[in-house]
């Protein structure tokens, strides 16, 4: 029997720990993550470890919420300590749960704390954690080195200034990753929603026009402006929410113009305007993604925003999300090949939050790959509800058994949290021990230099290589 969370956590065998041990001080590119840049910019410090470890992250909300804690030691006015205690209590019998295991993971490398989280030592852990806090060398640009992070990439608005990017390229402080934009238009797509004509102005004088955005031509003038500044600040991916798909190939210029003006004035739309219009300028911005260089992620099968009345009260983001299950296989098809039948489909991450579509989007990559490209088409690392050992181990074994799992462009963080880059070292635990799994049955021969290649690549090399 193991001890917990001891040096071999989660390898069955010899062989496990010999490629493990050849992945695990590799950098970190994390291509895909909802970090702050201004913290970044700013080198923020923290108050204390609620701050850090409990401020905007759902997951734990969501978690205290299931075990009965009050919304005040969660998003309310209650102390700090009190709601780290709150926490802990919650994480003491959460068995199974892959905060159980990332918690611990990142207490014990950013504070060297190798005690259980529990009720009993909370008190003794928000000590312990505050007084390395109060550090002068505790800050933002500190965490990332220490997480061997190389790059990672933000998610931004098209109207937004990136005013923080510019300075953190510009300090140039040494050590530092790279911080890259993703160019992220969803609420441009989404012409029903209210505040449409709003935000169309903001982005009007985010592009500097002299002329209000009132046709198809101002409205791609403008995003075409807001690319290539993007680009000038490094961006080389977008990020697209499809919740859900959707996709009309007779949607015209002429329709998505009278359906945009529509938007502009405040009327409502129907549901055929609103598909013409979303296909046609997703289809536009797919050629222009294309022409730079750019890789699009795709996002799919989330239903967001489920409890209304919290949603009133704490907005989006606060733990309220859940798996969507509404078929989208036919209208991603449609979406992929209409942008091939272009020669305008960029490189493509495909993520579902629903792991039935697990199988589907492994072969869905296999339509569209080829062009010379390895890897061209991904599907993309277990998202959010499926980001845990099972969740991880099935996506292993699948993309393995329907592709070519040696492609595949590994793991991201998309978190909000300066300390969850122990994800990155539970993927390659996990990775590492599907390929000793592998070699002790019998089902791949035991070439060390060869499994060490493969599992470099998908830790490290393949992410570098497909983005840069």
């Amino acid at each position: 029997m193991k001890n917990f969370m001891c040096d071999d956590f989660l390898l069955q065998n010899e062989t496990a720990v010999e490629i493990y041990q050849s992945v695990r001080e590799l950098p970190i590119i994390d291509y895909h993550c909802h970090l702050n840049p201004e913290a970044i910019a700013m080198n923020k410090r923290f108050r204390n470890i609620t701050e850090l470890w409990l401020s905007g992250d759902h997951y734990k909300w969501r978690l205290m919420r299931h075990n009965g804690v009050p919304e005040s030691h969660i998003t309310g006015d209650a102390p700090d300590h009190e709601k780290f205690a709150s926490w802990c209590a919650t994480l003491e019998t959460a068995i199974g749960n892959p905060l159980y295991h990332w918690s611990h993971m990142e207490l014990k490398k950013y504070f060297n704390y190798d005690g259980l989280i529990n009720a009993k030592n909370a008190a003794e852990i928000y000590a312990h954690c505050n007084a390395q806090i109060e550090a002068e060398d505790f800050n933002v640009h500190n965490l990332l080195k220490r997480s061997r992070v190389e790059w990672l990439a933000t998610t931004d608005d098209p109207a937004d200034t990136l005013k923080h990017h510019t300075k953190i390229k510009y300090d140039n402080a040494a050590g530092v990753p790279r911080v890259l934009p993703t160019f992220r238009p969803g609420t441009l797509l989404e012409p029903g929603n209210a505040g449409f004509a709003e935000y169309v102005g903001k982005l009007r004088l985010a592009a500097n026009m002299r002329n209000e955005i009132v046709d198809w031509d101002t409205l791609l003038e403008a995003l075409e402006n807001r690319l290539d500044f993007f680009a000038q600040k490094g961006c080389v991916i977008s990020d697209h929410a499809l919740d859900p798909p959707v996709y009309d190939p007779s949607a015209s210029e002429t329709k998505a113009t009278l359906a945009f003006r529509k938007a502009l004035r405040g009327e409502a739309l129907t549901q055929e305007e609103i598909v013409g219009y979303k296909t046609r300028l997703f289809v536009w911005l797919g050629e222009q993604y294309k022409k730079r260089g750019w890789v699009m992620q795709l996002h799919m099968g989330a239903m967001r925003n489920n409890n209304t009345r919290m949603f009133g009260l704490l907005g989006a983001d606060t733990g309220y999300d859940s798996m969507g299950d509404a078929s989208f296989a036919h209208t991603l098809s449609r979406i992929l090949d209409g942008l091939e039948s272009r020669d305008a489909l960029p490189r493509t991450v495909l993520y579902s939050l629903n792991p039935t579509a697990d199988d589907m989007l492994a072969t869905m990559i296999g339509n569209f790959a080829g062009h010379g490209i390895r890897g061209r088409m991904q599907w993309g690392a277990p998202w959010w509800f499926n980001d845990t050992k099972p969740g991880m181990e099935k996506h292993l074994v699948t993309l393995a058994s329907l592709g070519m799992l040696a492609n595949f462009i590994g793991m991201l963080t998309d978190s909000r949290s300066f300390i969850s880059y122990p994800r990155h070292d539970y993927f390659r635990r996990i990775l590492a021990n599907r390929f000793g799994v592998w070699v002790e049955n019998g089902e791949f021969p035991r070439d060390m230099e060869l499994l060490k290649k493969i599992a470099g690549d998908i830790a490290y090399f393949n992410v570098k290589r497909y983005f840069e």
